[in-house]
């Protein structure tokens, strides 16, 4: 949750402190709808595929049109606020994704819905970066970090409550809405939220005259991410025709003219200086091997109990509660005490016990097969909780650790953008993986995608070695 503040923005006066509370509010309307929004939709793939039709594809695509378009937007969104006004912005990404919402709630066919889903995801990249930058423009400094102080607790009740809320709104299934229940939900949050927005940011919030954004970069980062996700959802299930190989070698190409671009241009999307740290390069690396592995298990895990086992979306969202607790419990302790003590072993200490809980589900998920049971998976689903909720707050602070001022808030976009790519990166493979193997058996399909998503993260744990050994603050 880092913010980049312009220089523009010094000069900015804050708000009285009732006025700055309810922006307060807003945002973190906003920052909810964002985190509810992609845990309930996993929980609702399953009712989704049943409802609409299509293939196991469609199921991937619309958990990752939204991640993926998501960090796409990331990447200039932060930029977009200097240049645009980020009162503007806040309050054209809250429209649109509560827009976007009703859309998705209301999509006659599947076609529709992935649509929908990338619109969802493209208001939200805006939507996310100005509400933090906001914060800090519109509170008076020494209000400012109690202001922060409540964030942590909501978000980590929101991981818990998600799934929960997912599979009571499908149990309900209010005036037979059925799965689209969970994103009609959001419009009437999306337009108190708006009003309140509209009705207390300043007219003029951050903007910089002077500002630039590089198109053709943008252009060329955005065709190289669609050349690889493409294929990688669409191709297991059309028999992996040649055009799907060329569109991974076109990815690779495009990249490279992206990293040509940003070396000649005047006001490159990454700041040269990052991609020179080490630390910042393997950073990435951590954050894609740790974060696919987090949003595949994920997704796999609703596959087995709902498709595998025949489960009710509500008893699905139940028996991840012992997950959610154990990440919103191991993050709060991890920012608070643990990341101080600890320094870098703190990231080993989280992904080791989220490697060892995923080897833990995979031998409960062989184990008990068909008898699987809520108390069975608990203890595994804790432990995987527990071992990435120790990443959350501190993994970005070590990342950033050699950062210079001037490059964290740019660091800080494309490492946000990073984890969202390699979520759609982890369900679009991984889920590949899951369905090649689901003919047979669900059990033995799922089991490999929790061996290789342990294997991300014993990766992951290899390169944390390269970072800085303590995080900056």
């Amino acid at each position: 949750m880092s913010i980049e503040l312009s220089s523009s923005e010094v000069g900015v006066a804050p708000l009285p402190l009732g006025r700055a509370v309810v922006v307060l509010v807003a945002v973190v309307a906003a920052e909810l709808m964002d985190l509810i929004d992609t845990s309930v939709a996993n929980l609702a793939g399953p009712s989704i595929r049943a409802d609409l039709g299509g293939g196991p594809t469609t199921l991937q695509w619309v958990l990752s049109a939204y991640t993926a378009a998501f960090a796409l937007g990331l990447v200039t969104s932060g930029r977009l606020g200097d240049v645009l006004g980020r009162r503007r912005l806040f309050l054209l990404g809250m429209a649109g994704f509560t827009a976007a919402s009703l859309a998705c709630g209301l999509t006659p066919d599947a076609g529709f819905l992935i649509v929908a889903r990338v619109l969802q995801g493209l208001f939200g990249s805006v939507m996310i970066p100005q509400g933090m930058a906001l914060l800090k423009i519109v509170f008076p400094p020494r209000h400012f970090r109690k202001a922060m102080a409540p964030i942590g607790p909501i978000m980590g009740l929101a991981t818990v409550a998600g799934p929960i809320l997912a599979g009571w709104l499908l149990h309900l299934d209010l005036f037979g809405s059925q799965w689209r229940s969970i994103f009609l939900i959001n419009v009437p949050f999306g337009v108190l939220a708006f009003a309140l927005a509209w009705r207390v940011l300043p007219a003029h919030s951050g903007e910089d005259r002077a500002a630039r954004i590089d198109p053709i970069g943008v252009a060329l980062l955005t065709v190289a991410s669609a050349l690889l996700i493409v294929p990688l959802i669409q191709g297991r299930d059309l028999g992996w025709p040649a055009w799907t190989y060329a569109m991974l070698a076109a990815s690779v190409v495009f990249l490279g003219l992206f990293v040509r671009s940003e070396r000649r241009s005047r006001h490159p999307v990454i700041a040269p200086s990052l991609v020179k740290r080490r630390s910042f390069v393997i950073g990435l690396a951590i954050v894609g091997a740790s974060y696919a592995s987090l949003s595949a298990f994920v997704l796999v895990v609703n596959l087995l109990l709902q498709s595998g086992l025949g489960w009710s979306p509500l008893d699905t969202g139940l028996a991840l509660i012992p997950w959610a607790v154990g990440t919103a419990a191991a993050t709060l302790a991890s920012g608070a005490v643990l990341a101080a003590k600890l320094g870098r072993a703190n990231l080993h200490l989280g992904l080791a016990i989220a490697a060892a809980g995923l080897l833990g589900l995979l031998w409960t998920t062989a184990h008990f097969g068909a008898a699987l049971t809520v108390w069975t998976l608990a203890p595994a689903l804790f432990v995987i909780g527990v071992g990435s909720g120790l990443l959350f707050i501190p993994l970005f602070d070590f990342i950033l650790g050699d950062a210079t001022t001037e490059e964290v808030g740019s660091g800080t976009g494309v490492l946000n953008a990073a984890q969202q790519f390699a979520s759609a990166i982890g369900v679009a493979a991984l889920g590949t993986v899951f369905f090649a193997n689901a003919g047979p058996s669900y059990f033995s399909a799922a089991e490999l995608v929790f061996a290789l998503c342990a294997g991300g993260y014993l990766l992951a744990l290899l390169l944390v070695g390269f970072l800085p050994r303590h995080a900056n603050r």
